[in-house]
């Protein structure tokens, strides 16, 4: 598993995914733009120590966003399958760096 500081920097480093053809990808593309806002929260954790997690379940709305992403993985083909892999890989992480900063600031995940 990576460790928090690995996947907070793959997470900041990593380009944001595209949005894709279809509407349902279009849908998911916004959604974690909104999930992605709420894990800039750990920026200020990790550059100043600031631990406030967000009200939102996070964690629920993103493991609900890879669910659909994975449905919608099985029913597109060329561009959006790649666009799907690659949103569902960018939601992955989101969930990984959030769940390790609820961790390390001694909140329940």
């Amino acid at each position: 598993m990576l460790s928090f500081m690995d996947a907070y920097m793959l997470w900041r480093r990593m380009p944001f995914p595209r949005s894709g053809s279809t509407r349902e990808l279009v849908l998911a593309h916004s959604d974690l733009a909104g999930a992605d806002e709420y894990v800039t929260t750990v920026i200020r954790f990790v550059e100043s120590g600031i631990f406030k997690p967000s009200q939102a379940d996070v964690l629920g709305e993103l493991q609900e966003l890879m669910r659909r992403i994975d449905r919608l993985a099985d029913v597109v083909t060329g561009a959006d399958l790649e666009i799907a892999r690659s949103q569902h890989a960018y939601a992955a992480l989101l969930d990984l760096v959030y769940r390790q900063y609820l961790e390390a600031g001694g909140s329940p995940a």
